[in-house]
């Protein structure tokens, strides 16, 4: 898993509104509130879930 980046992923508008599937993206993502951040590997699997849900969402790649 070495050759997999870091990216953190920031929740900067509301799920409310969208999808049950989407809210439960975000939830999946360890994102409860507004500005809430988390970092997570980026595995194929998490790269899905962030292009499910990027209209709301801030990705940056972390430096290790």
């Amino acid at each position: 898993m070495s050759n997999y980046r870091q990216v953190r992923v920031t929740l900067v508008k509301s799920p409310i509104g969208y999808t049950q599937d989407q809210r439960r993206t975000v939830q999946a993502l360890g994102l409860n509130k507004l500005n809430a951040s988390r970092v997570h590997v980026e595995t194929p699997q998490i790269r899905g879930m962030i292009n499910k849900v990027i209209h709301l969402l801030h990705v940056e790649e972390v430096d290790q």
